[in-house]
Order: C-alpha cells, then sequence, then structure tokens
C-alpha cells in the first residue's frame, strides 16, 4: 500500500530517512492516522527554518490524516543539542511558557491562512513536568546503551570538540523525546514522528523505546516509525533563514512582511525552483507549470515571485502579501509619485529610515548624510552623485543637488521620500514644510 503523503514528499524532494518503510506508507494510507511534530519553544517566534515541518504538519492535514503539533514546554527547559556547537542558555519557565503560547498562536495563524483546521497542540510538560527521576532511569533509561548515544550526530559532534562538550543536561535529551513518543503512543494513539534529519537519532529511540515497552506495537496499524525530511543550507552551505540583517523569523514584528518577501525573491534560480516544492503547498501541476514557465525567460523571475508570493501568503496572509509586493513594486520597478501616504508608511516600516523635524531648509545632504542616514559623509555622498548612482524619488541626482534645497515639490505628499543608492533603498520621513 502506497501512501499519498510520503509520495507528495517524495516528489517534493522531501522524504530524507524512513524507519519502516512498509509499516510508515501502510499508516499513512489511513485516513485518521495521527503523526507529530515537536516545536521547541527556545524564542517567541518560528523562523523560516520551522517551515518544512510546518508544512509537513498541513500536508498531514490535506491528506486526511490528523497532524498534531508538540511543544515542548518541558524538553524546553533542557535544549535540544541537535545541530548546536556549544551548550544551550537555559531558559526559565515562564520565558518557557510564554513562548509557548506565541508558537501555538502563530501555528493557529498560518494554518488559517491557508484555509486549514489547526493541527492537535500538545505540550510535553504536561507528563514530563511531574516524572519521578529514579522511576524514569530505571524504567526509560535502562533502554538507552550510553555507546550508542555517543554516537549520535547531536552528540558525536559536541563530544569531539573538547573545548565545549555536553553537559548531562542535553545529554538526556533524547531520552525525553523518546518518550514524548511514547507517551503520545499511549494517549493519542500517535505513530509517526517527523522531523528533519537532524532528529534521526531521536526519532529511532523513540520507535525502538515504544517497541521494547508496549508488546501492542507489534499490532498492525499501531506499529511506530518515523520521517525525516533534507536539512535547507544555502548555496554557500551555511545554514538557512540566516542573513546579513540576523534571523528570518515568521513574527511580523521581528521580520517585516516586505523583509519576509525580500529573502524569498532573492533565492538564486535553482534554489527557487527546488523551494517551491519544499515550502509551499501549490499541487505539482502547478509547479512545474513555474518550472517551464522560468526556464523560457529566467530573467523574469517567475520561480522567485510565485515562491515569495505564496509562502508570504502563507506567513501574513494575502492583505500583507498584497502590501508588500506594492511596496516592492514602488521600490524597484514603479515610479514612487504614485505611491499613497499608506504604502509610504509601509515602506518605512520595513526599509531603513530617517526622521527629520521639518523639511523646511532641508538639503540633501542633511537628510542621507551622517547618523543613521545612507552615507557616512558628504565625501561619500559626492562620490556616489557623480557616478550618477542616487536617485531621489526616482530623479537621478547630480553632484549640484548635494546642498541644494529640498523644496515642497521635492516631497511626497509633504513629508516622503524614497532614496536609492544602487540596490539600497532607504525612506526620509520629514515634518510637513
Amino acid at each position: 500500500m502506497t501512501s499519498a503523503f510520503l509520495a507528495d514528499l517524495q516528489w517534493r524532494g522531501l522524504l530524507h530517512q524512513v524507519t519502516h518503510a512498509d509499516r510508515a506508507h501502510a499508516a499513512l494510507a489511513r485516513p485518521g492516522t495521527p503523526a507529530y511534530v515537536g516545536f521547541d519553544p527556545t524564542a517567541p517566534s518560528l523562523h523560516v527554518g520551522s517551515l518544512l515541518p510546518i508544512t509537513a504538519l498541513m500536508r498531514l492535514r490535506q491528506h486526511g490524516l490528523v497532524p498534531i503539533a508538540v511543544v515542548g514546554d518541558g524538553t524546553g527547559l533542557i535544549g535540544d543539542p541537535s545541530g548546536k556547537t556549544a551548550e544551550r542558555k537555559l531558559l526559565d519557565a515562564a520565558d518557557v511558557a510564554a513562548n509557548s503560547a506565541a508558537i501555538e498562536s502563530q501555528l493557529r495563524a498560518l494554518f488559517g491562512n491557508v484555509g486549514l483546521a489547526p493541527p492537535t497542540f500538545v505540550r510535553n510538560g504536561a507528563w514530563l513536568g511531574g516524572l519521578p527521576l529514579v522511576a524514569f532511569l530505571r524504567d526509560v533509561g535502562k533502554y538507552f546503551s550510553v555507546n550508542t548515544m555517543i554516537q549520535r550526530d547531536s552528540v558525536k559532534t559536541r563530544l569531539e570538540q573538547r573545548d565545549q562538550g555536553i553537559s548531562y543536561t542535553e545529554f538526556s535529551y533524547m531520552l525525553l523525546q523518546a518518550f514524548d513518543f511514547l507517551e503520545l503512543w499511549r494517549r493519542a494513539g500517535c505513530v509517526g514522528q517527523l522531523g528533519g534529519s537532524d532528529q534521526w537519532g531521536n526519532i529511532v529511540a523513540g520507535v525502538d523505546l515504544i517497541e521494547r515497552l508496549e508488546p501492542a506495537s507489534a499490532t498492525p496499524g499501531r506499529e511506530p516509525f518515523g520521517v525525516t525530511m533534507p536539512l535547507v543550507t544555502t548555496r554557500a552551505g551555511h545554514k538557512f533563514g540566516k542573513t546579513e540583517a540576523g534571523t528570518v523569523w515568521l513574527d511580523a514584528a521581528r521580520t517585516t512582511p516586505w523583509q519576509f518577501l525580500q529573502f524569498w525573491l532573492d533565492a538564486h534560480d535553482d534554489a527557487a525552483l527546488q523551494w517551491l516544492g519544499f515550502f509551499t503547498l501549490l499541487p505539482q501541476a502547478e509547479i512545474e507549470a513555474v518550472r517551464v514557465r522560468h526556464a523560457a525567460a529566467p530573467h523574469e523571475r517567475h520561480a522567485q515571485k510565485t515562491l515569495a508570493r505564496a509562502v508570504t501568503a502563507m506567513v501574513h496572509g494575502a492583505a500583507a502579501t498584497d502590501a508588500a509586493e506594492t511596496c516592492a513594486r514602488i521600490v524597484f520597478d514603479g515610479d514612487p509619485r504614485t505611491a499613497t501616504p499608506e504604502v509610504l508608511a509601509a515602506l518605512a516600516a520595513a526599509l531603513p529610515v530617517r526622521t527629520l523635524a521639518t523639511a523646511a531648509g532641508a538639503t540633501l545632504a542633511t537628510c542621507i548624510v551622517g547618523g543613521d542616514g545612507l552615507f557616512a559623509s558628504n565625501g561619500d555622498l559626492r562620490r556616489a552623485l557623480q557616478a550618477g548612482g542616487v536617485q531621489w524619488n526616482g530623479e537621478r541626482l547630480g553632484p549640484d543637488d548635494l546642498f541644494g534645497p529640498l523644496d515642497a515639490a521635492r516631497w511626497l505628499h509633504g513629508q516622503w521620500a524614497l532614496v536609492r543608492f544602487g540596490k539600497k533603498p532607504f525612506v526620509v520621513r520629514c515634518g510637513p514644510q
């Protein structure tokens, strides 16, 4: 029996490893089968690196399965060593609780944006919080071989870095995640766990623990399994979702919809074509059509535009995506003089901005030199003007404009200006004259 869900992952290049292919296909071909993904509440927002597991939950829902989102308010007090080269800073219980609530709210919003019912939410503090240590070590710990644990990539890497090492706290994380799977199997009949390839060791440990402690796990339909997806990296091999400005968050207060849209628009061709399958819910036929159109005219960047639109709408909703796309057209393709005050305000929220008390007597130099300006000195600005690389509301400026007055006609709606130097956009906001 073949699972349409796993076949879809395979087509998209998202099926990395499966612990037991036959049982996974059989289980995921049955409507109503529960499977889960875990999220660590280490911050009050998820980031773009979380989108693969998030969309995996969405795909489960689309295929008639039961997605479970486990928010680790218990394991979040410990910290997962996977993918970390140093010990995590421990969070206190209040921060973990606040982060957990924020993540649940964020996931509900994302599912709503794509018209899907939210996943079932579970917090593992429900069973980990009051777990007796001696009983846990006796009943669970004895099934874990230290020899095997230290061969897991998440542990082995840290042990090889003698200056860092790994604490017993983080070393124990594998036991806790395995116990999560056991409890979900017992409480919710959950037979599947999905995660990134860095979670392989933890997932295998959970499957093994269930099989050791629960004879009923050998019953057809109750057999546990795990599925992993590939980790995404940049062309240079760097961690996905990191930019010069920092992490690309899913929270609009941390990464604006404009910045989020630009992250995807900046993808190189190979990445954009692959990420259409990875990060969107677009059907296969539509993705293939986009790839054909992109191949015919790569300079039109159709893959990037489709990718950016789909993922930004998933995360921030259609209205915010429309506004971000309008901003992009104004900055890169359109005439800033056609922008409404609302669009200019949106640009000011997304781009570097220089705010002046009044526009009266303002010159180009006073607006964009020094402090939080676009140029560090008049000399830098003069050289850019000589090269013809500075635009003020779409008008290319020359050296004679350096200290000339910017009268009322040079301001949009009496107080705005969009300045561009090469590919760098910058907003000036002044009080009316």
